[in-house]
């Protein structure tokens, strides 16, 4: 089973079959995804045709008694408004956590250490239950609403400490930039100008290990050589590396997407898309930290 975590891997609706359906075959009687010209395409089956939820008990019933055949029953499938009213849960609790602690967490001299300290337990304890969620083989709805809301106060803090010390305005701005870019992914997937396959996975994994690897060197540089390490995360080329960073987080969005439109086509159960909620939840804060950085970057440069 892949990780859920965005940093190192994509967990796919098709199990142990490869990632979100390259190498299965759409259910019986459900949507049908292409896979005319896919190199990776093979007849292996969709993992969730057994789904007792897919098919209909009565049908031999009903034809036995002349009734017309009826279309497998989707009880018991994930849709996309599943997947949305999750999401919003998830994003929800996270917004009111951030929302808390910026009130509540003052981040002026007297109090900063104090509210810091807190917000960076707070994204421990986040980062813990996301690698404990990315390891269970099935979702925990408490879980991932508990990391959302240990995430929301870690950029509750953090947002407040950039907005009032460094550039005003900077939370608004990186929401602003975080959902420009969501709509602009979506609006690209949809149109069919991103095609996402095993060689776009590839590629996206590829550059992520490497983005992060590069950025824990020069985290290890910080903290025993002082400064800003090897200045990956300052002047020019921190502003280079925010802007790949935030392409790196287009491109897992894309990888979602395809993730749900898989889930969807596939009858994976409903209660997959809590992970769906769990790993979009995970791409935003990814990208909004990103936009973060990247002006707090462009505005001490100034």
């Amino acid at each position: 089973m892949r990780s859920r975590n965005p940093v190192f891997s994509r967990r796919g609706f098709s199990r142990d079959n490869g990632y979100a359906g390259f190498n299965t075959a759409p259910q019986a009687g459900g949507p049908a995804v292409a896979t005319q010209g896919n190199p990776y395409a093979q007849p292996t089956g969709n993992p969730y045709a057994q789904n007792p939820y897919a098919q209909n008990p009565y049908a031999q019933q009903d034809l036995q008694y002349g009734a017309p055949p009826q279309a497998p029953a989707t009880t018991g499938r994930m849709t996309i408004d599943d997947v949305v009213l999750r999401t919003a849960s998830t994003l929800g609790v996270l917004i009111i956590t951030a929302a808390l602690s910026w009130a509540l967490l003052p981040v002026d001299d007297a109090n900063i250490s104090r509210s810091y300290g807190i917000g960076i337990g707070a994204a421990l304890i986040g980062m813990v239950l996301a690698f404990v969620q990315s390891f269970k083989r099935k979702a925990s709805p408490a879980l991932i609403l508990t990391y959302a809301a240990f995430e929301g106060v870690f950029l509750g803090v953090v947002s407040n400490i950039v907005d009032s010390r460094i550039a005003d305005g900077a939370a608004m701005q990186a929401v602003i930039g975080t959902m420009a870019v969501f709509a602009g992914v979506l609006i690209a997937y949809k149109a069919g100008w991103i095609r996402v396959n095993r060689r776009f996975y590839g590629f996206v994994m590829a550059a992520a290990l490497g983005f992060i690897l590069l950025m824990m060197v020069n985290l290890l540089f910080a903290v025993f050589g002082g400064g800003d390490g090897l200045g990956f995360r300052s002047g020019a080329l921190g502003v280079v590396f925010g802007v790949i960073g935030i392409i790196l987080g287009a491109c897992f969005l894309a990888l979602d997407f395809k993730q749900v439109e898989d889930g969807v086509a596939y009858g994976a159960p409903r209660e997959e898309a809590w992970l769906a909620a769990f790993g979009l939840t995970l791409t935003l804060v990814w990208i909004y930290l990103e936009f973060l950085r990247l002006i707090s970057i462009l505005n001490s440069n100034d």
